[in-house]
């Protein structure tokens, strides 16, 4: 009961309206706001802030895995992506962790039948302390439903990534890689524990036809 209780109270809008504003996307400013496993009943934590001087987006806070195991951070992209965009540079510093980067049509119906369109998933290994920059094409991103690949749903009429339909980003940690496999614990954790990701910038990479 108590699970059920969680995911009743969980206010998504008031995460939306204490949006974090942090990095910019082409030309589209970004205000992030957090959507935890209490979505789902979960006791997970999003601890989020942008740095002192607003350039580093922090995504920090306590996963805890009995009844859920995910925390994320998300963005709006007004107007989508860049039609050509053929991927995304990011630069971050994490804490050995593998996250997750996501992409979305922005249905707010991002669980249960209700959704229509997948998310798009990468992941994002991580060193302890290190800065890294990851380029990710857009073709190598899988879809997924609510942690299920398109490919294991018989949904793959919806797996058509448009760059411009894209109007949703974002970052999590989870108990599953964008495979559907389990997330290691050494690349995870286990029980209750803490995280921390900074990413100081997301570049879009694109590629206009000759």
């Amino acid at each position: 009961m108590g699970q059920v209780m969680r995911a009743m109270s969980y206010d998504r809008a008031a995460n939306e309206r204490n949006a974090v504003s942090c990095l910019i996307l082409g030309d589209t400013p970004l205000s992030w706001h957090r959507l935890d496993d209490g979505v789902m009943g979960g006791q997970s934590e999003t601890d989020l802030h942008s740095s002192a001087d607003s350039t580093c987006l922090l995504f920090s806070g306590q996963i805890n895995t009995s009844g859920g195991g995910f925390c994320s951070v998300r963005a709006r992209i007004e107007g989508g992506l860049p039609t050509h965009a053929t991927g995304l540079k990011i630069s971050f510093r994490g804490d050995g962790k593998t996250y997750k980067l996501l992409i979305s049509d922005g249905n707010v119906s991002a669980f249960g039948p209700s959704r229509r369109k997948p998310s798009w998933q990468a992941d994002i290994p991580t060193k302890d302390g290190v800065d890294e920059t990851k380029t990710i094409r857009l073709e190598s991103l899988v879809p997924s439903f609510g942690g299920v690949p398109v490919t294991n749903t018989g949904d793959s009429h919806s797996a058509l990534l448009r760059p411009e339909d894209m109007k949703e980003i974002g970052f999590m940690l989870s108990l599953k890689l964008s495979d559907g496999t389990a997330n290691p614990k050494e690349t995870f954790g286990s029980g209750s524990f803490p995280f921390s990701l900074m990413v100081r910038s997301i570049e879009v990479i694109e590629e206009t036809p000759s």
